[in-house]
């Protein structure tokens, strides 16, 4: 695929191939519409079913059967008659619908008359004193590398922090044959009082199960410490120790080589924000979600956010929210009727039910500690300009009132990932400090290209008559 030049025109126009983007260009190419799959990784499968087609794990109870549920996605995509475009960045979507895309270093406008934003989810951050040092990565990174290429940590491993991806990882390293040193549980003891009120529809959920069996696992064969309230990775140049408190106890202190944090994803909203998709402040989830209907079409027309970046709901909710927006694409662009959409989004919309039951406690359970979302003093928010959590708190003080401005003041979230990685964390540390919520700090406004991209790229790009006669006139 590397250097094809696309068509220029497509009806729909899916951005990510995870669950909800594999789901959606199925279904939309299977309604008869052109559709292109823009895909940043190499193979489909996006970071749930990573490296899928071609994963070196060799024994498939490793990755658990969960993973392996993606191949049916990849396998009905491939048949679908679908464009598939791997080793694709997008890096702009206007109102116009006109995506900015570079393949294999060679940037392109592809339009389309509806766009699908299946960008998936990230890791909320996870700043704590020393999480820059080597030796401090995120457990889902930790993932990627068994995923992608089989490969687990050596050494003295210890993983950290809350939710239901810290214990998949810590059952997946044992399934390869890696002991853990031991698991440090920040969800806080409150949170069970706060998710027991939701407890019966998770009862009756498919999560029920599967948790229990994979916790039951884990703790046989790892030391879990809970209860944990203050944590920080120490060492001269990388980690040599963790340090933490149980509760109101004293400080312990456990050797270790690597530490996987993780407390829990967050909507990947870049591009949606980026394109001015609107979004609220969700404080369960401690996100920004996106405004959308029952289609899941946004507040931009022709705009349609499915998967986690429409909220978390896991794998299997991703992917029929991934075909309910292929059918309001397809009643939007009149392939179908009212009726056939009516008559085709009942079983997604089932199905959709029943995956999503349950979530409301998983996510009061999960819900990180304050502590560990908004942090203080010394420890860097912004790794991309280093900057501190004191410095936000100055800034504040001197009159900074949201993440626009404190990109004036400390360059805040001007770096390579555009905020991705101190976004959710500047907004809560501006909001405490100034005795607000969230929704009125905001987040940052973000503006193409929301990835990286050359001037040669820019440069090189096909020129129309009119791109030219407005520069020569100018």
């Amino acid at each position: 695929m590397s250097g094809v030049t696309l068509k220029s025109h497509f009806d729909v126009a899916v951005i990510g191939a995870g669950p909800a983007g594999l789901a959606a260009a199925t279904s939309a190419a299977r309604l008869g519409l052109a559709t292109i799959l823009f895909d940043e990784q190499a193979t489909p499968g996006g970071q749930i079913y990573r490296a899928i087609t071609e994963s070196a794990v060799k024994n498939r109870a490793t990755l658990g059967p969960e993973y392996w549920d993606g191949e049916t996605l990849v396998r009905d995509f491939a048949s679908s008659g679908a464009t598939y475009a791997p080793g694709a960045t997008v890096w702009s979507v206007a109102k116009s619908r006109e995506i900015g895309v570079s393949i294999g270093g060679v940037a392109q406008l592809v339009r389309a008359e509806h766009i699908i934003l299946a960008t998936g989810a990230l890791e909320r951050p996870f700043p704590i004193s020393g999480w820059t040092l080597p030796g401090v990565m995120t457990a889902g990174a930790a993932q990627i590398l068994l995923k992608s290429s089989g490969l687990v940590a050596d050494g003295r491993v210890v993983l950290a922090g809350c939710g239901p991806l810290l214990w998949l990882l810590a059952a997946q390293y044992l399934k390869a044959g890696k002991t853990i040193d031991a698991i440090l549980d920040t969800t806080p003891r409150v949170n069970w009082r706060r998710a027991l009120l939701h407890l019966p529809p998770f009862l009756a959920s498919r999560y029920l199960a599967k948790g229990l069996r994979l916790m039951l696992d884990v703790r046989r064969a790892v030391r879990v410490i809970g209860n944990v309230t203050s944590l920080r990775a120490e060492g001269d140049g990388k980690l040599a120790r963790i340090v933490f408190t149980r509760g109101a106890a004293g400080e312990e202190s456990l050797p270790a080589d690597l530490l996987l944090l993780h407390q829990g994803v967050a909507p990947n909203v870049n591009l949606a924000n980026a394109i001015g998709c609107a979004h609220d402040w969700d404080d369960v989830q401690l996100c920004w979600s996106p405004r959308l209907d029952e289609w899941f079409a946004s507040s931009i027309e022709g705009v349609s956010i499915a998967g986690d970046g429409a909220g978390i709901a896991g794998a299997e909710a991703a992917a029929q929210r991934g075909r309910i927006a292929a059918l309001g694409a397809a009643l939007r662009l009149r392939r179908i009727d009212a009726a056939q959409a009516a008559q085709q989004v009942a079983g997604p919309r089932f199905e959709l039910d029943a995956a999503s039951r349950g979530r409301r406690f998983l996510d009061l359970l999960y819900r990180p500690a304050p502590q560990f979302r908004v942090p203080t003093a010394a420890t860097i928010v912004c790794r991309c300009e280093e900057v501190t959590a004191a410095q936000i708190v100055d800034a504040v003080k001197l009159g900074c009132t949201g993440p626009n401005q404190l990109k004036s003041f400390l360059r805040c979230g001007m770096g390579p990932c555009q905020g991705r990685l101190c976004g959710l964390t500047v907004t809560e540390l501006i909001a405490a400090t100034r005795g607000v919520r969230p929704e009125a700090v905001g987040y940052y406004r973000l503006r193409p290209p929301v990835k990286p991209i050359t001037l040669a790229e820019l440069a090189a790009m096909p020129k129309s008559d009119a791109d030219v006669t407005a520069v020569v006139r100018g």
